[in-house]
């Protein structure tokens, strides 16, 4: 995508930039990014031992906001002694969100009930701190909702969102937005955009999740938020819109949920 296709900037709402595969050149796709106009990112957290180096990674680079929280997938390395410490974090760090969180059904070997009790125990931390949620839903959406309509007042994202239209709308009514990456440009994945046709789009967010999934011109990549444009541009061109307008939405939607400056 030309720079002068996108006059507005961009949020990436999802993307690990604090993952040690971009330690050695972090600066660079730092650069790379913001020559496409991808000025800030969301930067999720996965586990407790590496909350040190997203705070760092954040710090370092203005334009980086952090939410901590405990993901599903690094289901081994939690504690239950983790939740008292991102309590702590929390109150003492101010990010714009918690997570990564959630559930994760495609693992087979990930304990279920395990999962869900972190899961609870974020969802009622957010909802304490008024914080919104970035969820990590996979195979999973309509238990995530189930807890979500528990504990009303919640707000937040499901990142790369894969769920059915039906699914979408409930978590549309319980007031959440639907994020959506790399996954998307491809052709092949007809349910998803489709999906991203007909969405509100005054509820859509986009994502990289990098360093992981790659949009179609850059499979096999290490994927970076310099390749978000990709995203904005297959969202734009399935909803027949132009390309700025699906980004100034977007970032206005991002700057809206996780409380960022206009």
């Amino acid at each position: 995508m030309q720079v002068d296709q996108m006059p507005t900037e961009l949020i990436d709402s999802h993307c690990h930039f604090d993952d040690g595969s971009l330690e050695p050149d972090r600066e660079e796709a730092l650069a790379r990014a913001h020559r496409v106009h991808v000025t800030r990112q969301i930067v999720p957290a996965v586990a407790a031992a590496l909350w040190p180096r997203l705070r760092r990674v954040c710090r370092d680079h203005p334009g980086l906001y952090p939410a901590y929280g405990l993901h599903p997938v690094w289901l081994a390395e939690h504690r239950p002694e983790d939740l008292d410490t991102l309590a702590q974090w929390i109150e003492r760090e101010r990010p714009v969100a918690i997570g990564e969180c959630g559930l994760d059904y495609y693992l087979e070997d990930l304990d279920r009930e395990a999962q869900l009790d972190y899961f609870v125990a974020q969802l009622r931390l957010a909802r304490s701190h008024a914080l919104p949620v970035i969820l990590h839903a996979r195979r999973c959406v309509d238990d995530i909702t189930k807890h979500l309509r528990r504990l009303p007042g919640l707000r937040g994202m499901v990142h790369s969102y894969s769920g059915s239209e039906e699914q979408a709308q409930r978590l549309l009514d319980l007031g959440f937005y639907l994020s959506f990456g790399g996954p998307v440009t491809y052709p092949r994945a007809q349910r998803l955009r489709r999906l991203v046709q007909t969405l509100p789009l005054e509820r859509l967010l986009v994502e990289t999740d990098s360093p992981d999934q790659p949009g179609s011109s850059h499979r096999g990549e290490r994927n970076e938020p310099a390749f978000l444009p990709e995203v904005v541009r297959t969202i734009a061109e399935l909803r027949g819109i132009a390309v700025h307008e699906v980004a100034a939405a977007t970032t206005r939607n991002a700057v809206t949920l996780f409380g960022l400056a206009a």
